[in-house]
């Protein structure tokens, strides 16, 4: 046998069918995002599936759902996506809460077509990471603080 045929006869055997392929989802983690008016904090909204995106800066969720809470636009912010190009949303300010804790944050009204993220600065005041291998977040640790003059002075003696 020609190493061309065993090398097509190998793809042909480890290969699955077109209507069997997967996508690839190991490197993704979706947690349920809770979002709540800065104002009414008792009303919040639920949003299962959210997609952890430690590369993007802020927080998304749809505009009709930020706007059912009472949340409204604060500033308008210009994004650059991906795939390069730029786009423009409206910013609030919001209560996030994931993985049993809260923070509150500045979250995207997104428009239709937009994923629904939590961001790193959520993930940051939220003091929770990516574990990846359990799929899961979990707590961050001790927060780093500076110290004080006279604390500092006795550790670098």
């Amino acid at each position: 046998m020609r190493l061309k045929d065993a090398v097509r006869i190998a793809k042909m055997r480890c290969s699955p069918p077109p209507e069997r392929i997967v996508r690839d989802t190991m490197g993704l983690l979706r947690v349920t995002m809770s979002i709540a008016s800065t104002h009414r904090e008792s009303v919040r909204r639920d949003l299962p599936h959210t997609l952890v995106d430690t590369g993007a800066e802020l927080s998304w969720a749809p505009r009709a759902v930020l706007e059912a809470l009472g949340i409204t636009p604060r500033k308008r912010i210009r994004f650059t996506m991906a795939d390069g190009n730029a786009i423009e949303r409206d910013v609030g300010y919001a209560i996030v809460a994931a993985g049993g804790e809260e923070t509150p944050d500045e979250i995207v009204f997104g428009e239709p077509g937009d994923l629904v993220l939590l961001g790193a600065r959520s993930l940051q005041g939220l003091n929770l990471k990516v574990d990846l291998v359990q799929k899961r977040l979990v707590a961050g640790g001790p927060m780093l603080a500076a110290c004080r003059i006279a604390a500092c002075h006795l550790v670098a003696a």
